[in-house]
Order: structure tokens, then C-alpha cells, then sequence
């Protein structure tokens, strides 16, 4: 069963290879995700987020969740050398790992069902469980510099993939250490042991710009494929194992 909605201002696709899945079932891995984006939301401005920003909330009435996505904000920018910021001129935005780390919880809720064969995804950034009917999860990549197209299909089980570009959204991605908005790429997708760990670091891979390929390649499970904004490619080692013949 495969639904799809809106959330996040983002398309949102759950596709459940299990015949035993119900409407319900998928409508509360949505109903999670609204409950995220209420709280998470840097456009809402009665999120959690936006009175943080404002100054409305201290610390001690943090919510459990939001405490969670600072501790593993704080963490990832440990990781990586301070690329991964979310404080951008004094404002919090956790959107560079809150997607990813939604869309891993929201599979979580599809696990503990009995759910074995399945993957979440919003805008591109997907966790794949399992199989579909009985072979691997194919994923395309899209080109940013033409996205009717798809310029590599990776095949996945029990894995995330994310994609950090500028093609969809633009400049949203910060490198705090030129203090700017990150350019140097036209896009890079890391694959991971699930999409969180995916995610954070392929946003932390697009601020480094050409060096973040380097970046992924010394991460242990985890391979990318970057292209330059002189459209050629470059990818780490074990990429080519999940590009097979379709």
C-alpha cells in the first residue's frame, strides 16, 4: 500500500510491500510527521522552534523531543570538524537534521507493527526496510542541472539515503565556516546505516563543498556519489556496489 501527502510543505511517501497493511497503519506514520513539523517548524510561529527563537521558552520547558534533536545537533557538529551548525546568526534551524531523523523514527513506528518490507520518504531523502516483492528497493538520484532525470538507480535494503543540493530549495545550507550560504556543489546523496545518520551528514558534506566527498569516504558504512557544479561526478569507493544492472 502507497500513500502520499503533503507535510513539511514536502511530498511524503509511504509505500508498505506487506499485505497485511491497513490505512490506519500509514496514517499514523503521517499523523507523527504533522506532529513533528508543528513542533520543529522554523515557518510556524507558534512551533517549539520559532517561541525558542523568540525567546518564549527557557531551557528547562524544552520538550523531551527538542532536547533530543539539540543533544544530536551538538553531536554531529563534534563530527564534523563544526561544518553541521544549526545556530545561523543567532537563530536555531534543526531542519538539516530533523527530516532525516522524522523519517528514521517514522520507520520505527512501521517496525514495531511487524512491518518488514517498506520505505519513508520526504523529498528525496528515503529509508528503505526490507524488500519489494522479494528484490531490493531501487532509488534514482536526480540530476540538478535537470530533474526529469534520473542519472543513477541505487538499490537498498535496510538502509537511508539523503541528497543535499541547492536545486529544489535553493541556498539553505549554511557553512559556518565562511559564514555564507554553501554553493560549491551542485548536490551530493550519502547513503547510510538509516536515513537520520544519512542525512546530517550529507548536509555537513555539502557546507565542506568538494572536499565533503573526502568527507563520506572515511566514514565507515556509509558511501556518496557528488556532482560538481561543472557536472561531472565523483564518488566514493563503495558506491558502485549499490548501482547494479536494472
Amino acid at each position: 500500500m502507497k500513500k502520499q501527502k503533503t507535510i513539511m510543505g514536502m511530498p511524503v511517501i509511504v509505500n508498505v510491500a506487506d499485505k497485511n497493511v491497513t490505512g490506519e497503519d500509514i496514517s499514523e506514520v503521517f499523523s507523527y510527521l504533522h506532529y513533528i513539523d508543528e513542533k520543529f517548524s522554523t515557518y510556524k510561529k507558534n512551533s517549539e522552534i520559532s517561541r525558542i527563537n523568540r525567546r518564549q521558552l527557557k531551557e528547562k520547558d524544552y520538550s523531551n523531543d527538542m532536547k533530543k534533536i539539540f543533544f544530536l545537533s551538538f553531536k554531529t557538529k563534534k563530527e564534523t570538524d563544526g561544518y553541521f551548525d544549526i545556530n545561523f546568526n543567532g537563530v536555531l534551524d534543526p531542519s538539516g537534521i530533523v527530516k532525516g531523523y522524522a523519517i528514521n523514527q517514522a520507520a520505527k513506528i512501521l517496525k514495531n507493527k511487524g512491518f518488514k518490507n517498506f520505505y519513508v520518504e520526504i523529498a528525496g531523502d528515503i529509508e528503505v526496510c526490507g524488500k519489494n516483492n522479494n528484490k531490493e528497493w531501487k532509488v534514482g538520484i536526480q540530476n540538478p542541472f535537470n530533474q526529469k532525470e534520473i542519472i543513477k538507480i541505487v538499490h537498498l535494503t535496510n538502509r537511508g539515503i539523503a541528497t543535499s543540493g541547492t536545486y529544489i530549495r535553493g541556498l539553505h545550507i549554511y557553512n559556518p565556516k565562511k559564514q555564507k550560504k554553501a554553493a560549491d556543489i551542485a548536490s551530493i546523496s550519502v547513503i547510510g546505516p538509516n536515513v537520520y545518520e544519512a542525512d546530517r551528514f550529507a548536509t555537513a558534506a555539502f557546507a565542506m563543498g568538494e572536499s565533503g566527498i573526502e568527507f563520506i569516504s572515511h566514514l565507515k558504512g556509509f558511501e556518496g556519489y557528488m556532482i560538481k557544479k561543472n557536472k561531472t561526478a565523483i564518488y566514493t569507493k563503495g558506491f558502485k556496489y549499490y548501482v547494479k544492472s536494472n
